[in-house]
C-alpha cells in the first residue's frame, strides 16, 4: 500500500523485452535499505525489486501491466523517462495522501493545461469506463500522486497542481497530450461494487 506522496523522482536507465520487460531503475533512495522483493511504486505502478545497485533498482514488468499502464507504447518508457516513485507505507508512517493501492486502473490522457496563480489547473480526459467512479473532492492517484479531483464533466475532470507538488514531482514537465497512469479511489471501487447487487 502506498499514500501517493512522492518521496524520489528517479529515473529509467535500461530497459530490455526478454518476454517480460525488464527495467533499471535510477534513484536518490539508500538502496541499501531496500530488500529484494519489495514494493515500489513507479509512476503509480506497484513494481516488485529483482535487483538492486548502489543508485539503482530493477524491476520486472508484465504484459497485463503494460497493458494497463502508460509504461508500453509508442509514447512509453524509455532510457531517461523520469518517474515519481513511493516506497511502501510502514506501520506508522503519516497518511499524508489517501490509500494507494498501486494497482493502476487505465490511462488517463491531459487535454488542457491553464495556470491559474501560481497553480496549474490539469483537465484530463478518462475512458468512459472509469469516469464513473470520479467524483468532484474525491481522490485520485494520477502517475502515483494523490490528487483531489476539482470538477467532473463527463469524461473529463480536473485538478490543480501546487507549485511544490510540481517542484518535487514530474508534474512541472507536464505537456497537453501526456498519457498518465490512473488509479481510481479504492472506496469508489467498491461502492460501485456493491450497488451493483442492490
Amino acid at each position: 500500500m502506498f499514500t501517493g506522496i512522492i518521496t524520489d523522482v528517479g529515473a529509467v536507465r535500461a530497459l530490455d523485452n526478454r518476454g517480460d520487460l525488464h527495467a533499471r531503475i535510477g534513484t536518490a533512495y539508500d538502496t541499501s535499505g531496500i530488500d529484494m522483493g519489495a514494493s515500489i511504486a513507479c509512476n503509480g505502478v506497484c513494481l516488485t525489486v529483482v535487483g538492486l545497485g548502489p543508485d539503482w533498482f530493477d524491476v520486472v514488468i508484465s504484459a497485463e501491466t503494460l497493458s494497463k499502464t502508460n509504461i508500453g507504447g509508442k509514447a512509453g518508457w524509455v532510457e531517461g523517462t523520469p518517474l515519481n516513485l513511493e516506497r511502501a507505507l510502514k506501520v506508522g508512517d503519516e497518511l499524508g495522501g489517501h490509500i494507494v493501492s498501486g494497482h493502476v486502473d487505465g490511462v488517463a490522457e491531459i487535454v488542457a493545461l491553464e495556470d491559474e496563480g501560481e497553480s496549474t489547473r490539469m483537465t484530463f480526459a478518462v475512458p468512459e469506463a472509469l469516469a464513473r467512479y470520479i467524483a468532484p473532492k474525491g481522490s485520485v492517484a494520477l502517475n502515483g500522486t494523490s490528487l483531489t479531483v476539482n470538477e467532473v464533466d463527463g469524461c473529463r475532470f480536473g485538478v490543480n497542481i501546487i507549485p511544490h507538488t510540481k517542484d518535487v514531482t514530474t508534474w512541472g514537465r507536464a505537456t497537453v497530450g501526456d498519457r498518465v497512469n490512473l488509479e481510481i479511489d479504492t472506496l469508489a471501487r467498491y461502492v460501485a461494487r456493491l450497488r451493483e447487487f442492490d
